[in-house]
């Protein structure tokens, strides 16, 4: 099947400079860096080396910019499959669960190049700015009690209406775990820290900085884009920051169900016994204290985020007490959505 003019016109409008040259970055499109998003010092009492890695920076305020790239990189893939006479079929629509931030960011990216809309399982109880910023966009918006039960793949595309499209949230051929932060794995662990705080949501951000981390350390040769100091990340604490909480002011970061999330205690015990990671490495619960005084630090230095996105100042908050006050550390700031359509509702 060959490319209409419209499809033609997408896919060369995809530039994708390289896979892994830190020379040629891909993202952000409109103007690709290495590192693509800065990090910077910050100041959070009694500790003298904290850093704050600002995802806020990227184009609709979270790291799930990167992602949507990926999604974009995807439907270029098609597009030359579809060009090379393999693939014989319409381009499908993407489907995934979602809070806000994960269908901001694709349905922004699939806008851009004209691409099939994003078809969105939502739930019920999902605050209406949010889905009048998903309307907004273009966004098909499907409503569910995500708390009921844990849906799989197939019935995932059922109640989006798209049983021949693909579900984001479930599939592994689109590699979550090693290639939605893939980018942003190597900016963080380049800068080499002793111990890397992670909101722990979905877990793919972790689960691919931990997968990264595991490729930095254990390889003769390294990724072009790797250059972190191998001894002090065989040894880094790489602490996750999450919820049990539905009420939560860290509201993305509850997931009644994760079914589609590599993270259990087994996985993260094969990393630290084969020191790929530090002793401590793991997924802690935070208390809604500290989320409280870890954005009332983030306001008074000018941080851009929500309570979700800070989540790792309030767990290294949490833990002052335990942590040398010496080391390096390093905070990532998944940043905030910029919701752009306010509801008239």
């Amino acid at each position: 099947m060959t490319l209409t003019d419209k499809e033609r016109k997408t896919l060369y409008s995809i530039k994708v400079a390289s896979e892994n040259n830190p020379n040629k970055p891909e993202f952000p499109a409109d103007d690709p860096k290495f590192p693509a998003t800065p990090s910077y010092k910050i100041k959070v009492p009694g500790f003298s080396n904290v850093w704050l890695k600002d995802e806020s920076h990227n184009p609709t305020g979270t790291h799930k910019d990167r992602m949507a790239w990926e999604m974009v990189v995807t439907y270029r893939d098609m597009l030359l499959a579809k060009k090379e006479g393999v693939m014989k079929e319409k381009l499908p629509h993407l489907s995934i669960i979602t809070s806000g931030a994960t269908g901001v960011a694709i349905q922004t990216a699939l806008n851009k190049y004209n691409l099939p809309h994003l078809k969105c399982l939502v739930d019920l109880e999902l605050h209406r700015k949010i889905v009048a910023e998903l309307e907004h966009l273009g966004c098909e918006l499907f409503f569910v009690d995500l708390s009921r039960k844990a849906f799989n793949w197939k019935e995932i595309l059922e109640l989006t209406s798209n049983t021949t499209g693909i579900d984001v949230t479930s599939s592994q051929g689109l590699d979550p775990t090693t290639r939605f932060y893939d980018w942003l794995s190597y900016e963080i662990i380049n800068q080499s820290p002793d111990y890397c705080f992670i909101p722990f949501g979905s877990g793919h951000l972790y689960e691919n900085i931990l997968n990264i981390n595991k490729r930095g350390v254990s390889s003769v040769h390294h990724d072009p884009r790797f250059s972190g100091d191998v001894n002090v990340l065989k040894n880094c604490e790489f602490l996750g920051a999450t919820v049990n909480n539905p009420k939560s002011k860290a509201d993305k970061l509850f997931a009644p169900h994760r079914p589609f999330s590599v993270f259990e205690e087994q996985w993260i015990r094969c990393f630290r016994l084969s020191g790929f990671c530090g002793q401590n490495s793991n997924v802690y619960l935070i208390r809604e204290n500290f989320i409280d005084e870890a954005l009332e630090l983030a306001e008074k230095q000018g941080i851009i985020c929500e309570p979700s996105g800070i989540a790792g100042l309030a767990l290294l908050l949490q833990n002052k007490d335990s942590i040398p006050k010496n080391k390096k550390i390093l905070i990532v700031n998944t940043g905030q959505v910029k919701y752009k359509h306010q509801s008239s509702k």
